[in-house]
C-alpha cells in the first residue's frame, strides 16, 4: 500500500509492482530507452506587461497620415458586366495618373517618366499569357505596367485585381489592389515602396521592402476588412530576410504608405485564382 495522495489512496498490486522495478531496472541498465520526456530546465515565470509612463495623456489623433483606408471609385474605367477580367489595366494607371498631375505630368513630377511611358502600353502589354515566368511579370517595351493577378479577396467569391507599376524614373513600385462594386471599379489598397516582392497569401497581399539593415527586411501585410471595405495594414514587421541578403539599395527610409496618389509588383501566383 502506497501512501495516498489528495485524500485517493493507490494501490498498486504485486504483479504491477514487478513491473515498476523491472522497468526501473533495464533503464538504469541503458536498455529500452525509447526517448521519452526529458527535463527541459526552468521555464520563465509569466510576467504581465509593464505600462511605462500611466500619467501620459493619451493621443486623441494619430501624429501621420499614413492613409490606413483607401476605397476610392476609378472614374472612367469600364468593368463590363461587372468582371473585373474585363477592366483594362493600363487604363485604371492612367486614370490614376489623371487625378493626380502633380506626381505624374511634367518633367518637373517626381514620376514623370511613367506618364510618358504610358504611351508605349498597348492591349497586349499586360494581358495574361498563362506563364509564370519573370519575363510575362515585367512589362514589354517600356510600358511601366505590370501583369496583373486575379484572387478573392474580399471573401464574396468574385476575384480582385492586384495590379502593380513602375514609378520611374526612380526604382519605386506601386502596388494596388482593385474590386468592384455596383460595376464601377474601386481601389482599396495602395502602397509604393523600394520593393523586393509581393505575395498573396490566403486572402492577404503581402510586401516585402529592403531594410538599410544588412540582413534584414519590412514585410507589411494588408487584409479585408469588411467594415472599412478596403485592405488594411494588419501587419507591420522588421524580420530577418530569406535570403540575408537585404539591403539599403534603392529605399530611402521605411517604408511608409504614400499619401499622394494612394500610395506595388507582380504576386507569387500567374493571373487567375491562384492555388
Amino acid at each position: 500500500m502506497l501512501p495516498s495522495r489528495r485524500g485517493r489512496p493507490a494501490r498498486v498490486t504485486a504483479f504491477a509492482a514487478l513491473l515498476l522495478v523491472t522497468a526501473a531496472a533495464g533503464a538504469l541498465a541503458g536498455c529500452g530507452d525509447t526517448g521519452g520526456l526529458r527535463d527541459a530546465g526552468a521555464t520563465a515565470a509569466a510576467r504581465s506587461p509593464a505600462r511605462l509612463w500611466p500619467g501620459l495623456p493619451p493621443a486623441s489623433s494619430p501624429a501621420y497620415d499614413i492613409g490606413e483606408v483607401e476605397h476610392a471609385r476609378v472614374e472612367g474605367v469600364a468593368v463590363p458586366g461587372g468582371d473585373i477580367r474585363g477592366a483594362d489595366p493600363a487604363a485604371a494607371v492612367r486614370a490614376e495618373i489623371a487625378a493626380h498631375p502633380d506626381d505624374y505630368a511634367g518633367t518637373g513630377a517626381r514620376y514623370h517618366e511613367t506618364s510618358a511611358r504610358m504611351a508605349d502600353c498597348g492591349a497586349d502589354d499586360t494581358e495574361d499569357t498563362g506563364h509564370t515566368g519573370d519575363a510575362e511579370d515585367t512589362a514589354r517595351d517600356g510600358c511601366p505596367v505590370l501583369r496583373p493577378y486575379y484572387r478573392d479577396l474580399t471573401g464574396d467569391g468574385r476575384p480582385e485585381m492586384a495590379l502593380g507599376f513602375r514609378l520611374l524614373p526612380g526604382r519605386l513600385t506601386a502596388v494596388r489592389v482593385y474590386t468592384v462594386e455596383k460595376d464601377r471599379l474601386v481601389r482599396v489598397m495602395s502602397y509604393d515602396d523600394a520593393v523586393s516582392a509581393v505575395e498573396l497569401a490566403g486572402r492577404a497581399v503581402v510586401v516585402r521592402s529592403p531594410s538599410e539593415v544588412a540582413g534584414y527586411e519590412y514585410r507589411l501585410q494588408w487584409t479585408w476588412d469588411a467594415d472599412q471595405r478596403a485592405m488594411l495594414l494588419t501587419s507591420d514587421e522588421m524580420l530577418r530576410a530569406d535570403d540575408g541578403a537585404a539591403d539599403g539599395d534603392g529605399h530611402t527610409g521605411r517604408p511608409s504608405p504614400s499619401a499622394s496618389p494612394s500610395p506595388s509588383p507582380s504576386a507569387s501566383s500567374p493571373s487567375g485564382d491562384a492555388p
